[in-house]
């Protein structure tokens, strides 16, 4: 016994003391339980705020092939869920009847089907479940559901190239989720605790305690209606012309944020399993192309700098000679003796070559090749951006002649192509353009903007404005001007086409092209700067003039009025006379109805109020108002309302606004409201109103009127102090 007690203390002894630390960690690890906290990643929205990328709930199917099999319905599980979620029955088959070292799993996953599906089919599955339920009269069928995240793209296609995705398995893929991931994913967090034989957590235990960092919320600097309008033009292009791709980039060529990147074909981001390479490319920044007589802009600038172009000289247009091979104009017979004006309207190439050869002469013309950004990366923030390629040799006549107009040794990408023809419209400055406008850190509260970013000036604010009023007669001049298709009533619009030749298998090809319009507007103080390229429309006749053109016109036309640029007065035989729009009756209407009733005059909006249906309409219906007018749309009671923007309207209108929602009104200077201010005095809501005459409003872009204001304005703008009680 004596013995028995020395061995048992010795090994007590050995077991608390000597490996005392050892058995302890091992308790400790069986005491401990730890949970991930999985970080939210981070959203993507437009300019305004506007959801394109964002977490959603999914779901994900499993099932229990013990269950299914001690109720004999395998064959009609397998059936019921290939009809729901279209994974092939024979698959499906040995996932419920699963088994390993003779016995059925307790649970098996449906993937990549039933892996992260929406609440509509998981709705399915559930209506499945329960019929069979309701059949064998039993609450476990052997099918679960299982809660969990997923990226979800509420606008589906919408600037698919541009966003990315991200896979079931969370890896990011191409776009701004790629470029961005460190920032969008966040970090997960985790809780370790210690816990008792039931899993129930100990009060006294240890914890640690890690939180989740969510992702940092990332805002484009694009448009959503901008690039509605872009998609859709995209798609009439490509139902009539059959083209291999199409691409498109708006931008504010005053800062180069830009307003809408797109490429068509294009695809769904939510189903990214079943697209193509080709549809997921964004040729904006990635492809290559010559691009043909839309380079000669770069050219044309570089004259004008240089005080060269003179457009009341004049030469024989047709053809002319250069060493190494003859350069023709596009009708190889010319138009006989012309001036480099109408050269340029009708894209002549001997123009460009006299000019870009003869008299800028190689260097220099390589100069401005460079200092327009083309041959390196622009640094817009995605990944993947071609630099494009200059590889004009100077000591070789006909490299030199055909760069001039932009065919040759000569590569480059759309977004170049927009960046260089911005710095043309806003004043010579070449920018570096942005995609995203800001990124919020929801961890530290803080955000991030994006300022714009001067590269250089290229060119002189003078010469700038001497290129703009050339460029504009290739769209003004309705008879010769090749750009004459993007005319656009009451807008001053500058433009130049492009018609590019394929090289195909080394040499140039007779009926493969790439066609383009790239143009701005207004000219006086652009807002817009827009670059279309269709790559093999099915008319090897059809010019960019006839392709890309009347696309162009469509977009600019529709975002103008969007941005709240007012058109120019149009002159009538009888003096001028302002553009209006007759507003409709919106009272009782739904909000997405009066919406669509105001977009079809092309009318702007702006909702006040969080209800669904009309209250109460500024100005009424009937009113006669400025195309660049918005429209207020009442939709709550006034006590509930919030202030809205009323720059840009007619006293008469602001002061009505006002009266909806019961609140003072103060205002200072005449005409339009430029700027407002809201205070708080003794409790009551009071607006003070800056107003400036209607010329300078119109100037600015944001000038309204109705058909009362000629009549009543003078008595209106008198007004010091209103109270609208």
């Amino acid at each position: 016994m004596t013995l028995l007690f020395v061995v048992l203390i010795g090994r007590i002894y050995w077991v608390q003391v000597v490996k005392g630390d050892f058995w302890y960690d091992k308790a400790k690890t069986r005491w401990a339980a730890e949970e991930k906290l999985v970080a939210k990643r981070g959203t993507i929205t437009d300019r305004d705020g506007n959801m394109l990328a964002m977490d959603s709930v999914a779901y994900d199917i499993a099932v229990n092939p013990d269950m299914i099999h001690k109720l004999n319905i395998a064959d009609e599980v397998a059936a019921g869920l290939h009809t729901l979620l279209g994974k092939p029955e024979a698959d499906l088959l040995k996932i419920v009847t699963a088994q390993k070292d003779g016995k059925y799993y307790q649970q098996r996953e449906i993937h990549e089907e039933g892996w992260r599906i929406d609440k509509e089919l998981a709705d399915k599955v559930v209506k499945f479940r329960q019929e069979l339920y309701d059949k064998y009269k039993t609450k476990d069928v052997g099918i679960y559901l299982f809660e969990d995240q997923k990226r979800y793209y509420p606008r589906h296609s919408m600037a698919s190239q541009l966003l990315g995705y991200v896979t079931k398995e969370g890896q990011a893929a191409s776009g701004i989720e790629s470029f961005y991931n460190d920032k969008l994913k966040g970090e997960d967090g985790e809780l370790k605790y210690e816990k008792d034989g039931k899993r129930v957590q100990l009060a006294e235990g240890q914890v640690e305690y890690k939180p989740a960092k969510d992702g940092q919320d990332i805002a484009l600097t694009i448009d959503m209606d901008i690039q509605n309008y872009v998609e859709k033009a995209l798609e009439d292009i490509n139902d009539k012309y059959h083209p291999k791709s199409i691409t498109a980039i708006a931008a504010d060529p005053n800062t180069m944020d830009i307003l809408a990147m797109a490429n068509y074909p294009t695809f769904d981001p939510n189903t990214y399993w079943d697209m193509s390479y080709e549809n997921a490319y964004n040729h904006s920044i990635k492809s290559l192309y010559e691009p043909g007589s839309t380079f000669k802009i770069v050219t044309l600038a570089a004259a004008v700098q240089e005080g060269i172009f003179n457009p009341n000289a004049t030469y024989k247009s047709g053809a002319i000679s250069v060493p190494g091979a003859p350069v023709k104009d596009i009708n190889k017979v010319g138009w006989g003796t012309i001036t480099y004006l109408e050269g340029l309207k009708r894209s002549s190439n001997v123009a460009f070559v006299k000019l870009g050869w003869e008299q800028l002469g190689g260097v220099k013309l390589m100069d401005y090749i460079n200092r327009f950004g083309f041959g390196q990366k622009t640094g817009i923030e995605l990944g993947g951006e071609a630099a494009g390629a200059i590889n004009v040799n100077l000591s070789i006549p006909s490299d030199i002649a055909r760069a001039s107009f932009g065919q040759g040794k000569v590569q480059v990408t759309a977004m170049q192509q927009v960046a260089a023809v911005a710095a043309v419209a806003n004043g010579g400055k070449l920018m570096e353009p942005h995609i995203v406008k800001q990124i919020y850190d929801p961890n530290t509260k803080t955000t991030v903007k994006t300022q714009p970013k001067v590269v250089r000036q290229v060119i002189s604010q003078e010469a700038s404005k001497k290129v703009g009023e050339y460029l504009e007669q290739v769209v003004s001049d309705q008879e010769i001007g090749t750009g004459r298709n993007a005319y656009i009533e009451g807008y001053r619009v500058a433009g130049k086409t492009g018609t590019a030749q394929k090289v195909i298998n080394g040499k140039y090809s007779q009926d493969k092209f790439v066609v383009s319009f790239i143009g701005y507007a207004p000219v006086e103080k652009p807002k817009i700067v827009l670059y279309i390229v269709v790559d093999e429309p099915n008319d090897p006749k059809a010019g960019g003039g006839a392709v890309a053109a009347p696309a162009f016109k469509d977009i600019v036309y529709k975002s103008l009025k969007h941005l709240g640029v007012a058109p120019d007065i149009n002159v009538t035989e009888n003096g001028k006379k302002e553009v209006t729009v007759s507003v409709p009756k919106l009272a009782s209407l739904t909000v997405s109805q009066a919406k669509t009733q105001l977009k079809s005059r092309g009318l702007n909006v702006e909702v006040v109020g969080g209800g669904t249906k009309v209250i109460q309409q500024v100005p009424a219906s009937g009113a006669s108002v400025h195309p660049a007018q918005k429209v207020y749309l009442i939709t709550e009671q006034r006590d509930k309302l919030k202030i809205p923007d009323m720059t840009g309207i007619s006293l008469r209108d602001a002061l009505e606004i006002a009266s909806v929602l019961d609140i003072r009104v103060t205002v200072k200077g005449e005409g339009y409201v430029v700027s407002q201010k809201q205070v708080t005095k003794n409790g009551e809501r009071l607006v003070e109103l800056t107003l400036s005459p209607q010329t300078d409003a119109v100037n600015d872009g944001t000038a309204s009127s109705d058909s009362e204001g000629a009549t009543d304005k003078a008595d209106d703008q008198k007004v010091e102090t209103a109270n609208t009680q």
